[in-house]
């Protein structure tokens, strides 16, 4: 149980409430365009390439959840949901807070539904900043979040996260923030890194946000995804709970990625502040699904155990292919991710090498460099991403293509 809080009030009214004119709606790579994830998706298709681009499980989640999908579409479940989602899976968001974390939501005021983690981490930053406004991130950053700050009219600031274990200098943190730093989203376990923030890297990011007085949204998607390194919700931290929005999601816990479920708790006045902006979004989606969460969200220990100890053996599965290729492997603390460095191979521009690879080796990547403004483009540039949420045999099959690459090149 936490103590009381007092609720934290942001400082200036919610764009709804002000003019946002002249949005830049230039992302990290100059435009709202054609995403990366898609060229290179489509470069593997073209050629027959394994797709370790995109971060989803080529197999299914468990049978259970799939049988509460079904029995709740015979049930009739299949009509809108309540803007806020159905209270089975809200209860159930609630009890998953406390049974892991400790934290206490009341699923009535605290909780609300997401199509997918996705659309919390846009409804909340379209809730709480607009022109005039900086939004800080560590970079790299997922490409969504870019979309997002530019979409809202806000300026998004980034602070740097390094190699090899891509933790941020603090100092360089702290210099980040100004006195327009209205949120700090913050990613963890990250992607693309897979770095699992230490608790005095968050409680740094906690204290600073306190000194000036902005909001904290937290994706911490991948929570139980880690490997050796516990997850520590930034809510949990002191001083943190009354200025926190905590997202998640089904997808990459239980392998249901399409479903596109996911939730967002915090304090009772920020939540209804981006339930105002996602009624006109999605307003609500996945009725029987939700069921079918709720159940999954109910799965006992040894799941969330196993789930993380089958991810981390395909983690060095294929992180043994990639250093037969010559690669400088970075090892990942959680995520579906890992990176390496393609210098050691005389390769500096990842970004050329990303789309050469499918036709070269038959294995299809992603340049971090996408996922960073041009600065931290250029300090990333040599940095590829590979996702090994995939079936064993699968990651073997690439491996032993990556082991071929140096004599290709």
């Amino acid at each position: 149980m936490h103590a009381p809080r007092e609720p934290f009030q942001p400082a200036v009214p919610a764009p709804w409430q002000r003019a946002a004119a002249g949005a830049n709606l230039l992302g990290p790579a100059g435009r709202l365009g054609v995403t990366i994830f898609e060229e290179m998706t489509t470069l593997a298709a073209k050629t027959g390439a394994i797709n370790l681009g995109q971060g989803f499980p080529d197999e299914d989640g468990p049978a259970e959840i799939k049988a509460a999908a079904m029995a709740a579409i015979d049930a009739g479940a299949n009509q809108y949901a309540p803007g806020k989602g159905i209270l089975e899976l809200r209860e159930a968001v609630a009890a998953h807070q406390e049974r892991f974390y400790g934290l206490t939501h009341d699923p009535q005021t605290e909780v609300i539904i997401t199509t997918g983690a996705t659309e919390g981490l846009a409804a909340a930053l379209l809730a709480f900043v607009g022109a005039g406004d900086e939004v800080l991130t560590f970079e790299p950053f997922y490409d969504s979040y870019g979309a997002v700050i530019a979409l809202s009219g806000a300026t998004h600031v980034t602070a740097p996260l390094l190699a090899p274990d891509f933790f941020p200098d603090l100092a360089a943190l702290e210099a980040a923030f100004t006195d327009r730093t209205r949120v700090v989203l913050l990613n963890n376990p990250h992607n693309p890194t897979g770095a699992v923030f230490p608790r005095e890297v968050l409680q740094r990011v906690v204290e600073l946000a306190r000194r000036h007085e902005c909001l904290i949204i937290t994706d911490e998607v991948y929570e139980h995804l880690t490997f050796g390194a516990g997850h520590i919700p930034v809510a949990t931290l002191p001083g943190a709970a009354e200025r926190t929005i905590t997202i998640s999601s089904a997808g990459k816990t239980f392998s249901f990625t399409g479903w596109k479920i996911g939730w967002l708790t915090g304090p009772e006045h920020l939540v209804a502040a981006v339930r105002t902006v996602k009624q006109f979004l999605t307003y609500s989606s996945g009725t029987p699904f939700q069921a079918a969460i709720a159940t999954g969200l109910g799965l006992p220990d040894a799941f969330y155990h196993g789930i993380a100890a089958t991810l981390r053996e395909k983690r060095d599965i294929l992180s043994q292919g990639l250093r037969a290729a010559g690669f400088d492997v970075f090892t990942p603390q959680g995520t579906y991710f890992v990176n390496v460095d393609t210098a050691p191979l005389g390769i500096r521009d990842s970004v050329d090498l990303a789309r050469r690879l499918p036709e070269l080796v038959g294995v299809a990547a992603i340049p971090v460099p996408v996922f960073c403004h041009p600065a931290g483009a250029e300090r990333t540039r040599s940095l590829l991403r590979f996702a090994f949420c995939k079936k064993v045999e699968v990651l073997e099959e690439a491996a032993a293509r990556l082991a071929t690459l140096s004599g290709k090149l």
